[in-house]
């Protein structure tokens, strides 16, 4: 361990792991047997990192030229054996990691990607640069998801599922390229939906995303139809103004023809 490093209260440092000069470590944390912690990672408190990871490396990207980039993670993460979470590339760029997140073993997190608050990452799990995964996701393992593509909150991966367009709030994503299979209803009930919020949410999946001639005219037809009831919920506003941000497109219901929607 350098003695740069800065450590908080009642760290823990395992045989044969490494802390780089420049790293800050929060209070409680436990760097186990083997682990490998780089210069540029601000890690918070009662953090776990487990033999093999390697936590804060240079971005794998060819345009990185060295510069100080920062790898900041919050509290109560989880870090398991043989994962990499990187640096930002841009000079004074970041990653950033939140608190109650869990990456079982080699799963990985590239430069400059943005992992929500109580984000899942099962074995080999994999996120390209600038991706950004919303709070309480679920990727299931060897989960792909391309550079600069969103995966939304509470949405779910399934196992091999890959995807380089956005996987929308409370969905799911299925086994294959750019598809969605429905609503993540087990992971609502887990989270507390109560059945009223399910049904809004499941009603506005089927109007945007089953039979839909154009993702617009479908999210414009949402809009309609709920200001007639005062407008759209809270949570399904969430979903259109999660397409409305797509840059990349929205990937398409299970079935449905090409390989998914523009807005």
């Amino acid at each position: 361990m350098s003695p740069d490093a800065v450590l908080g209260e009642g760290v823990e440092i395992g045989p044969f792991a490494v802390v780089e000069a420049g790293a800050v470590i929060g209070a409680r944390t436990r760097i186990l047997a083997h682990a490998h912690v780089c210069a540029g990672t601000r890690m918070g408190d009662d953090n776990v990192v487990h033999p093999g990871a390697v936590v804060g490396d240079d971005p794998q990207d060819l345009a990185y030229d060295g510069s100080p980039t920062f790898l900041e993670v919050g509290h109560r993460n989880v870090i398991r054996e043989g994962c990499s979470l990187h640096r930002g590339t841009a000079s004074g760029s970041r990653t950033v990691v939140g608190d109650d997140c869990y990456f079982m073993a080699n799963a990985h997190v590239s430069h400059n990607s943005r992992v929500g608050d109580g984000v899942i990452l099962a074995n080999g799990a994999v996120l390209g640069g600038h991706v950004q995964v919303g709070e309480r996701a679920f990727l299931s393992a060897y989960v792909m998801i391309h550079q600069h593509t969103r995966v939304g909150r509470l949405a779910m991966m399934q196992g091999g599922a890959a995807v380089s367009m956005d996987v929308p709030p409370f969905c799911v994503g299925v086994y294959g390229t750019n598809r969605v299979g429905g609503v993540n209803v087990v992971g609502l009930r887990r989270a507390g939906f109560d059945r009223a919020r399910i049904l809004a949410i499941r009603s506005a999946y089927r109007k945007l995303f089953l039979g839909r001639p154009n993702l617009s005219v479908a999210r414009q037809r949402v809009l309609e139809e709920a200001a007639a009831e005062g407008g759209p919920t809270a949570d399904v506003q969430e979903m259109l103004d999660f397409i409305s941000a797509a840059r990349k497109g929205v990937c398409a219901a299970r079935g449905a023809p090409g390989e998914g929607g523009r807005d």
